[in-house]
C-alpha cells in the first residue's frame, strides 16, 4: 500500500483533523510500522460512538500498516471520579471493554494503564519532569479533557495529574501517532508544545469528530454547528451496542432529522460514519408512489438527496435503522454482558 493510500485512510471520516498532514506523510515515508494509540476511560455501556465510530476509525489505521493500542485508561477513570471511582468496578467495567475492543478491533492491542505504570518504573519520575513545564492556569485549562468544567471552584487535586498522566502514556508508549475525539485536543496540543522542551518524540495527531446525540439540539446555533454529542449517561440520546433490534429501531424512528437539514444531522452522521464504513452502497426502500427504491453509493449522494429534499427524512430513518441492526446484532450476541457488570455500570452512572 502507497503513501497516498494510508493517507486515504487515516482522513477517512469521521476524521475531522490531522495535525500535520506533512508530518504524517513522512512518517509513512520513512516508517513501515508506526506505533497509533488511542486512550479511553472506563465509564459507562458502549454505543455508537464509544465503541463502533471508535473501533472503525482504529481498524482504519491497522489497515494503513500501524501498530494500533488501545490504551485502557483505568487510572484516570478512577481520577476523573466515573464509576464512583471504586477499584473493584472498574476493573469488571475494564474486562467489558477489553473484550468489546478485542471482537470490534482484532488487529489493535489493549494496553490497561495499570499494566503500563507497573512495567515502566520510570514513568513516575517521567511525570514529574513533565509537570516541571506546566503551569496551574495550563493545567486548569485543560482540564475540559476530562468532560468538566475549567471553572470549577473544588477542582481535586488529583484531577490535576489527569492532563500530564495522559500525556506521559503518550510517551511511555513510545507513539508516532496519537488519535482521539476531538474532544481531547487539547492535550495533544500540551504534548506538541512539551515534547520537544524534554527532547522526547513528537506524535502526529489525528482527531475524529464525535457523533451527535439522537436529541434536538438545544438551540439554533447548536442545529447549525455542534449539538449535545452522544452520551453514555442520556439513554434517549444514544444506541447502545446492547439495545434490542426494536429498540434500535425504535431510537433512530424517534431521532431528530428535520427535512433538509444536514448540519448536526445524526440520523445523516451515523449513516456517513457507521454504515457507508462497512458498506459500499446503501439502498433506501420505498413505495413505487414515492419514487421507488433508491441506491446511494457513497455518502455525498446521500446527503445531497437529503438535503434538496428527494430522500425523506422517515426513508432516511428507515433505512439507518434497518442498517444498524444488521451491523448490531452479531456484536451484540457475541460481546457478554453480564448481570453483574450491568449492575456495576448503572450503580456507577
Amino acid at each position: 500500500m502507497d503513501v497516498a493510500e494510508k493517507m486515504k485512510l487515516v482522513s477517512a471520516p469521521p476524521t475531522e483533523e490531522i495535525i500535520t498532514a506533512e508530518d504524517i506523510i513522512r512518517m509513512f515515508e520513512t516508517n513501515d510500522s508506526p506505533k497509533h494509540y488511542i486512550g479511553l476511560e472506563i465509564s459507562g455501556f458502549l454505543h455508537l460512538g464509544s465503541l463502533l465510530s471508535t473501533g472503525y476509525k482504529i481498524n482504519d489505521f491497522v489497515k494503513a500498516g500501524m501498530q494500533c493500542t488501545v490504551f485502557l485508561a483505568d487510572w484516570h477513570t478512577m481520577i476523573n471520579d466515573k464509576l464512583d471511582g471504586r477499584w473493584e468496578t472498574i476493573a469488571k467495567i475494564t474486562k467489558y471493554y477489553k473484550d468489546a475492543f478485542n471482537l470490534v478491533c482484532p488487529g489493535a492491542r489493549i494496553v490497561l494503564g495499570t499494566d503500563l505504570y507497573e512495567e515502566r518504573r520510570d514513568y513516575w519520575q517521567k511525570l514529574i519532569m513533565f509537570t516541571k513545564h506546566m503551569s496551574l492556569a495550563r493545567t486548569i485549562r485543560t482540564l475540559t479533557i476530562t468532560g468538566r468544567s475549567e471553572d470549577e471552584e473544588r477542582i481535586k487535586i488529583s484531577r490535576l495529574f489527569y492532563p500530564p498522566m495522559q500525556a506521559v502514556d503518550i510517551h511511555s508508549l513510545d507513539v508516532d501517532l496519537a488519535h482521539a475525539g476531538m474532544d481531547q485536543r487539547k492535550i495533544h496540543m500540551l504534548v506538541r508544545e512539551v515534547f520537544p522542551k524534554m527532547g522526547w518524540k513528537v506524535p502526529v495527531a489525528v482527531h475524529h469528530g464525535l457523533l451527535p446525540g439522537l436529541s434536538r439540539p438545544s438551540n439554533d446555533t447548536d442545529v447549525r454547528s455542534v449539538g449535545k454529542k452522544m452520551s453514555k449517561s442520556d439513554p434517549d440520546s444514544s444506541v447502545f451496542i446492547h439495545d434490542t433490534d426494536d429498540d434500535i429501531k425504535r431510537k433512530i424512528r424517534k431521532a431528530w432529522c428535520e427535512e433538509g437539514m444536514v448540519p448536526n444531522n445524526p440520523v445523516l452522521a451515523i449513516a456517513k460514519t457507521i454504515l457507508f464504513h462497512e458498506n459500499r452502497e446503501i439502498t433506501v426502500e420505498r413505495p413505487g408512489k414515492f419514487g421507488g427504491n433508491v441506491t446511494y453509493e457513497n455518502y455525498d449522494s446521500m446527503e445531497a438527496a437529503f438535503g434538496s429534499r428527494d430522500l425523506h427524512p422517515m426513508d432516511l430513518k428507515r433505512a439507518v435503522g434497518d442498517g444498524l441492526v444488521k451491523i448490531i446484532s452479531p456484536i451484540r450476541d457475541k460481546l457478554t454482558l453480564t448481570d453483574e457488570t450491568s449492575d456495576a455500570i448503572r450503580t456507577g452512572l
